[in-house]
């Protein structure tokens, strides 16, 4: 009965590493949900917590992962061909920056929180842009703003560096376009997903 045991454990492994995989249609919030079924606990739950609603966080993630778990910027490269690690510290489905990560766990006490996991990641997305919003007076409905606060973090937002980045200006109104998408997506599924619902 020892095979029984290792094929269990082998079997949980696979399932596992499988629920790391980004959707198949990142494209369509209620076919993500529908397809990570837990996935809409979490993001509801920081919406709850936070504040910041469903549809931006959701922006906010494709636009900075495509929801990878273990998503990373591009490798830096000394002298054009040797790889030097990667342009920058950023990791996960919210591509946070190690010092960033940091002041969230500190700030929320979620000690064991991991980039890698939508829960945390979901959640971090809230607490940032609650601050956001307790900071500079930005609605956390707002997804243009928020992004390009979170893109530029506060003090970036305050001097108005995204003036000079017109790309991320696009970018940002893409995030816009995307949430609302998900916003008008999330109004057809939203009462099966809630019945479904278990709360923390």
């Amino acid at each position: 009965m020892k095979w029984l045991k290792y094929l269990l454990i082998l079997s949980l492994l696979l399932a596992a590493g499988c629920t790391k995989k980004p959707p198949k249609n990142i494209n369509d919030s209620c076919a993500i949900f529908k397809e990570k079924s837990s996935w809409y606990d979490y993001a509801n739950h920081a919406y709850k917590r936070w504040g910041v609603p469903i549809h931006v966080q959701l922006a906010i993630i494709y636009q900075e992962s495509r929801f990878t778990a273990k998503a990373r910027p591009p490798k830096d490269y000394l002298l054009w061909f040797i790889p030097w690690g990667h342009v920058s510290s950023a990791y996960g489905y919210a591509q946070v920056k190690d010092d960033t990560w940091d002041w969230y766990k500190s700030s929320t006490g979620n000690w064991s929180a991991s980039r890698s996991d939508f829960a945390d990641a979901t959640d971090f997305i809230g607490w940032y842009g609650d601050y956001t919003y307790k900071t500079l007076g930005i609605s956390k409905w707002d997804a243009y703003k928020q992004y390009l606060a979170y893109h530029e973090g506060h003090g970036g937002y305050r001097q108005r560096s995204y003036l000079k980045k017109p790309w991320l200006i696009k970018v940002a109104r893409k995030v816009k376009k995307r949430a609302q998408m998900y916003q008008a997506q999330l109004k057809r599924c939203k009462s099966e997903l809630e019945s479904s619902w278990w709360p923390f």
